[in-house]
Order: C-alpha cells, then sequence, then structure tokens
C-alpha cells in the first residue's frame, strides 16, 4: 500500500516491468491503460497534481503541459535520448527538470543503422518482398546487384556517440570514415576512426553513404533537403536513425525516384506513424517503423534509468541524466 502523502508519478504509457517496480517504491504510481499515445487532453487530466511524469517521444512537454500538471511537478522523465518533444527553457522557467536516457541505446541504434546500409546498398529488403511476393528468378552473374562498403566513404552526420558507434561497425566492413557537425569530434575519437571532418556539403557530393545522426532541432529541420540531396552522388544511400524531421521526406521521395541517388534506409519519419506515400511505392526505400532501439535489453535500460532519474529527483538527489 502506498503511504499517505506519497509523490504522485504519471507514466503515460507502459515501460518494462524492473521500471515501474522502482517507481512503485518511490510513491503512487498512475500508468495509462492505453497501448496508444494519449491525447492531449487525456494526457493533460492524467498528469494534474503530478509530482513526476514519466514521457515517451509522442508526448509533447509544453507550457499546456505544465499547466496541466500544476505547480508540484518536480520533474518529467522522457524515455528517449532525443528530447525535441520537450520544452526544456519552459520546464527550466518552472522549476521542473527534465532527465533523457542517453548512453544505453548507443549499441542498438548503431546496429539498426549498419543494417539499414546494409539493406539499402546490397537491395534486401527488395529482394525480400521479391521472393515473398512469389518472384521468378534464378541465379545469374547480373541479377539483383547491389553495391558493396569496402573501400566505400560512410559520411556520418553527427558524430557523437551513436554516430561513433555507427563508424565503428563501418570500419569493420572496410569503410573510410568522413564526419560533419557543429564542433569537432575529440582528437582520440578521430584518431580511432582515422576520421576527417569536412564541411556537410562536401561531406555530402562525396561520401558514398551518408548516416544522420544528428539531435532534431530549429536547425536541423529539413537540414537534408532537395538542394542538398542534389549535391549527393547518383550511386550514394542515405540512412536516417535520428529524427525524420531532420530529412524532407518528399524530397528524399522525388530523390530516390528520379535516381538523384541510388537508395535510402529510413528507421524514422517526419510525421510518425504516418510515411510520405510516394515512398511506399519505391523499391530502393528501405522503411522500418523506428526500432532503433528496439531490444529487450535496451528498452528495459531506457525505462530503468527513466525511472532512476524520477526516484533521484524525488528524494532530492541530482538525476542521474538531467538534459543541460
Amino acid at each position: 500500500m502506498t503511504p499517505p502523502g506519497a509523490a504522485r508519478i504519471v507514466v503515460s504509457r507502459r515501460i518494462p516491468e524492473p521500471a515501474l517496480e522502482l517507481l512503485h517504491a518511490a510513491g503512487d504510481v498512475w500508468l495509462s491503460p492505453h497501448d496508444r499515445p494519449m491525447t492531449t487532453a487525456e494526457l493533460h487530466a492524467a498528469i494534474a497534481g503530478a509530482d513526476a511524469v514519466v514521457t515517451l517521444l509522442h508526448d509533447r512537454v509544453d507550457d499546456a503541459f505544465l499547466d496541466a500538471a500544476g505547480p508540484g511537478l518536480r520533474v518529467v522523465a522522457n524515455v528517449a535520448v532525443g528530447y525535441d518533444n520537450i520544452d526544456v527553457p519552459a520546464c527550466a522557467r518552472r522549476g521542473v527538470i527534465a532527465t533523457n536516457t542517453p548512453g544505453v541505446l548507443v549499441d542498438a541504434t548503431a546496429d539498426i543503422a549498419m543494417a539499414l546500409i546494409l539493406m539499402s546498398t546490397r537491395r534486401l529488403g527488395e529482394a525480400e518482398r521479391m521472393v515473398r511476393q512469389g518472384g521468378t528468378w534464378s541465379w545469374s552473374m547480373f541479377f539483383m546487384l547491389g553495391s558493396g562498403l569496402q573501400g566505400k566513404t560512410l559520411g556520418i552526420v553527427g558524430l557523437g556517440q551513436i554516430g561513433g558507434a555507427t563508424a565503428r561497425r563501418a570500419r569493420a566492413f572496410g569503410m573510410r570514415i568522413a564526419y560533419a557537425g557543429r564542433r569537432r569530434a575529440d582528437a582520440g575519437v578521430e584518431a580511432e576512426l582515422d576520421a576527417t571532418m569536412l564541411d556537410l556539403d562536401e561531406l555530402l557530393a562525396t561520401a558514398d553513404v551518408v548516416s544522420i545522426h544528428t539531435p532534431l532541432s530549429a536547425e536541423t529541420r529539413h537540414l537534408i533537403d532537395a538542394r542538398r540531396l542534389g549535391l549527393m552522388k547518383p550511386t550514394a544511400h542515405l540512412v536516417n536513425t535520428s529524427r525524420g524531421p531532420v530529412v524532407d521526406e518528399a524530397a528524399l521521395a522525388a530523390a530516390l525516384r528520379d535516381g538523384t541517388i541510388a537508395g535510402a534506409g529510413l528507421d524514422v519519419f517526419e510525421h510518425e506513424p504516418a510515411i510520405e506515400p510516394a515512398l511506399l511505392e519505391l523499391e530502393n526505400a528501405v522503411l522500418l517503423p523506428h526500432l532503433g532501439s528496439a531490444t529487450i535489453e535496451t528498452r528495459t535500460a531506457m525505462g530503468v534509468l527513466a525511472a532512476e532519474n524520477v526516484t533521484a529527483v524525488l528524494a532530492g538527489q541530482p538525476p542521474p541524466t538531467p538534459i543541460r
């Protein structure tokens, strides 16, 4: 039984049991009964009077959210490394601590990025669909040829933890590494990866595969637009495992249809779960339903870290991973 006066903790959607157990030990937990994103009205009604809210990437945390929660709200713990759904300055103005879950999903997301690189360059999605649809085929020298990775250049947009982990995987496949970003990577990381920093436009013009790992912000929304897609080689492939709006989806569909680039692999989309209809018709587009962190181990670690952030704040301690 929850003791009187216990902190009220709202969880906007089911998270792994080990995380819920930590939260139950810290206060009175309300868990959404819906296995879907709550509507704005449902969410705002649920968080009224909360001391802590555990959110997911589909929950918008803004002034209206904070008004609905009330003055007792102390922490919003986002179960994601990205926090484009959170108005961090609005939280700060009200003394609400916002946290995320960095680090724990690095390897899982880098695995998906590497999988998308292979699926796009080797036409694996197209081949698998052809077999399942009963297509006629036989082995031949020129049947469904893709392109190899050995000796090719991987251009990383955003050489942070996930970008670096993707680069390490690509190096094992014999790829060279170049990167673009707002700041130069640590010298040790550059040396380890033998990575060359380039201006973004130069990176796009020279890379054989471009993998996007930048956070979503006002500056990065549609960072990859029609102009920048036009800079890429016609043999190049684009992979996005960061946030969908970093890429102009309609422009990408046009570039794939017109042969501006050879292929693309996407795990994220501009208006999830909706996808640009033109992409669905293209054989050279590999489309995954946001599976970057979708392993049992990773999702459990994400939930537990979010719960640890909540329990720390409620105990008057600094959270492990505040958003700064």
